[in-house]
């Protein structure tokens, strides 16, 4: 057969590759074309799939949290009526935080709506649980509020996955998207809170009042603020006041106004206060790991802290603190050994702290903070 001399070889050989070339041009043309014109909708439709993933996940931990707070109050509170609709309002309770467009005395009005909301809790568990002793009622408000945070987190994620999925705006979703695994990170610690508190073991929130409770063994307890005991103990030569929240049930107190009302017992003599709470970690560091600072580490809305911070200024009184690192799961699930074992590094730490920075004879406090729950004193 004659080869047509007007064709490259190539092509009268195999005509079928110019076939090919056409096609996989016009499959990349059109290709182009969608993404250039729908790109953003497939992406927006593959995050949105990926957030329904996980807003599923999340309910389940939220009813998985509700049947254990319905399970532990009918276990504790042995009443003949149901539980469950009253355990249901609670898990919709709303804070709303004072009005800051006039800040004079706006701490003194949130320690007063936290008090009210304190009360109301445990005046709830009562009612749900009116043969629980004190520290199975904290230990139950403790799980409620547990289980009440996985509901408001699942509500607020599924409020804007709705939005996003309703309006199709990619700056929404986007926004959802960036921040879910810190979102999923944060509701599985409270999953993993809630054995704890059912079962009223250690936290790893509560190791500062683990190194207070180590200081305090074998000395004379009192309580010196609400629901914090404190003692006088001998340390380096010095006198050492040693707090911690009242325990073993799930408890907190109020450290500052303990701090507060030592120093003023003290008329301001006081040499040195130290903080000891656990700090999140970051990334790449070991759980336990601990560090030093100056100031007043004590978390929450910053009301008890506030008022360490005024006695402080008050009377020039230097505040440091140690702090033992953990990651956001260890904060509220039970605490491990290497938490454990942290806090007898911490002792160490401060009694060379009380050595290089008062001299014998000197006064100081040492504050245990965190949540006490499954630790005595």
């Amino acid at each position: 057969m004659a080869l047509d001399a007007s064709q490259p070889v190539g092509q009268a050989l195999f005509p079928e590759n110019n076939v090919i070339g056409w096609v996989i041009q016009l499959v990349w043309i059109i290709v182009f074309v969608v993404l250039m014109f729908y790109g953003q909708r497939i992406q927006m439709r593959i995050m949105l799939k990926e957030i329904e993933g996980s807003l599923i996940r999340l309910k389940m931990m939220r009813d998985k949290g509700r049947e254990i707070a319905i399970s532990t109050v009918k276990e504790i509170g042995k009443l003949n009526e149901d539980p469950t609709p009253r355990i249901d309002r609670f898990l919709e309770h709303i804070d709303i935080g004072p009005v800051s467009l006039d800040p004079a005395g706006i701490i003194q009005r949130l320690e007063h709506l936290i008090d009210v909301r304190d009360l109301r809790f445990k005046d709830e568990v009562r009612l749900m649980a009116p043969g629980a002793d004190e520290a199975q009622m904290n230990n139950l408000t403790n799980v409620l509020e547990a289980a009440l945070a996985l509901n408001q987190i699942y509500k607020s994620m599924r409020h804007f996955y709705l939005m996003g999925k309703k309006t199709l705006s990619i700056y929404i979703i986007m926004q959802i998207q960036m921040i879910l695994p810190l979102i999923m990170k944060e509701s599985e610690a409270f999953a993993n809170a809630l054995r704890a508190f059912t079962l009223g073991q250690p936290i790893g929130d509560g190791v500062g009042a683990l190194v207070a409770a180590k200081l305090m063994v074998g000395h004379e307890k009192r309580r010196i603020a609400k629901d914090i005991v404190a003692s006088k103990v001998p340390i380096e030569g010095r006198t050492a006041y040693v707090l911690k929240a009242e325990g073993p049930g799930g408890n907190i107190g109020k450290p500052g106004e303990a701090v507060k009302n030592i120093i003023e017992e003290n008329e301001g003599k006081i040499a040195l206060v130290i903080v000891v709470d656990a700090a999140q970690k970051l990334e790449g560091e070991k759980p336990g790991e601990i560090a030093e600072g100056i100031g007043v580490a004590i978390g929450g809305p910053g009301v008890e802290k506030y008022k360490v911070e005024e006695v402080a200024v008050k009377y020039n009184v230097p505040v440091n603190a140690v702090l033992i690192k953990e990651d956001i799961k260890d904060v509220v699930s039970t605490m491990r050994k290497e938490i454990i074992d942290a806090a007898d590094a911490a002792i160490e730490r401060i009694k060379r702290l009380i050595r290089e920075r008062t001299k014998e004879g000197e006064t100081l406090i040492i504050a245990g903070i965190g949540n006490t729950i499954g630790i005595g004193q």
